[in-house]
């Protein structure tokens, strides 16, 4: 087991004024960090949103504009984002889920827009792929599991080409 593996999430609060004025003050440590350093805290972020909410509002995270707004600013200017979320609780879903058209239902969970997710996916791996290799790092195998993660089957042929 690689060492972000092992380490324990690291829980960032993002409050109610900070996702109303899309304020990503929270990240800031993590924009001072080395390509290499965020790569060592793969899948160690948990972002925890602090929205206020009526009892009765069925609605998923992923369904409020305001936390959408918020996460669409996060991931523009933060494209490692989701390298960094944490996958098997599902915060790496949810992210995607703050971006791309989905259906949510109890029984079968999220469902993404096949076209929207492989659009997003596929420009994903490119730009992360290129963003590491830049900084003479590798990532492919982080990428893959992030793909995997979220249902996306890479053909092994993806990386051809790219080197």
């Amino acid at each position: 087991m690689s060492a972000a593996a092992s380490a324990a999430p690291q829980q960032l609060l993002i409050t109610a004024q900070q996702v109303s004025r899309r304020d990503l003050v929270a990240l800031q440590p993590w924009y001072a960090l080395e390509p290499q350093q965020l790569l060592e805290r793969s899948g160690q972020l948990e972002l925890l949103f602090d929205w206020p909410r009526q009892d009765d509002d069925p609605r998923e995270l992923s369904e409020i504009p305001e936390l959408r707004l918020w996460s669409l600013r996060a991931d523009a200017l933060c494209p490692w984002l989701p390298l960094l979320l944490e996958r098997s609780g599902g915060q790496l879903t949810r992210h995607v889920a703050m971006l791309l058209p989905h259906r949510f239902s109890r029984g079968e969970g999220i469902r993404f827009a096949p076209d929207s997710l492989e659009l997003w996916m596929t420009h994903r791996l490119y730009l992360l792929d290129h963003w590491s290799r830049s900084h003479n790092l590798s990532c492919r195998g982080n990428l893959e599991q992030l793909a995997a993660v979220l249902g996306f089957e890479l053909d092994a042929s993806f990386w051809d080409g790219l080197d």
